[in-house]
């Protein structure tokens, strides 16, 4: 079984962070940590233009986490919905996650922590992978360079097994400006054909992938079916 979401509020760096909660399946309650493999935290998209923690795209990575056993945390950047402050370009938002994410350590245990992100939250979870040296990183539809809009995005670099999702037809975060960013690491991109910045119609192709790279990734054969 698993527990019905929760919303919860809680202390960062600029007041009050509203947090929603996916406990993954097998997750009887709180007490039981022994079911949840890990902590799964998904950034929404930019703030500024209607993205928030019920954005589709994000609420898909974060079923996707709770379906491979993750406790998927889905926080409102601040300003957005009851989460306090106002928007800072990224900077203290990677603050917040980072608070997020120590949050979740003293709720759930020293489990490992897993980030996606979306558009902007792809951004933000770049800069917070340089400080918390996630298990693995999730980044669908990722800015760089100078965007439509005039917003210019200078994302860092990412661990080698990154799994990073584009949509061909992407207009907001151009998929040649990403291309720019990915080329000199050496780093593959998975690109949907046929999909735009928002993956309308194809957010099912989003957790296919994840969820076939996780099992690549150095899983164990008798563990596959678990999370399959």
């Amino acid at each position: 079984m698993r527990l019905p979401g929760e919303r919860v509020l809680i202390d960062g760096p600029a007041g009050k962070i509203e947090l929603a909660i996916d406990h993954p399946t097998g997750f009887p309650d709180e007490g039981a940590l022994e079911a949840a493999r890990g902590i799964g935290l998904v950034a929404h998209p930019h703030p500024l233009y209607g993205g928030t923690l019920d954005n589709k795209v994000a609420q898909t990575l974060a079923r996707t986490f709770a379906e491979l056993g993750y406790v998927a945390l889905r926080p409102n950047f601040r300003g957005v919905g009851a989460s306090a402050g106002t928007h800072d370009h990224g900077v203290g938002e990677t603050d917040d996650l980072v608070a997020v994410i120590g949050w979740a350590r003293d709720r759930y245990g020293a489990l490992p922590v897993a980030l996606a992100g979306f558009s902007f939250g792809a951004y933000v979870v770049t800069r917070v992978a340089e400080r918390v040296a996630p298990e693995r990183v999730v980044l669908v539809g990722a800015p760089y360079g100078l965007v439509p809009g005039g917003r210019e995005y200078f994302t860092g670099r990412v661990p080698e097994d990154t799994i990073v999702i584009h949509g061909e037809q992407d207009e907001t975060a151009p998929l040649a400006n990403l291309l720019d960013w990915a080329r000199p690491q050496e780093l593959p991109v998975i690109v949907v054909p046929g999909a735009d910045h928002f993956f309308h119609r194809r957010l099912a192709v989003i957790k296919r992938i994840v969820k076939g790279q996780w099992r690549v990734r150095g899983q164990r054969t008798e563990d596959r079916g678990q999370i399959a």
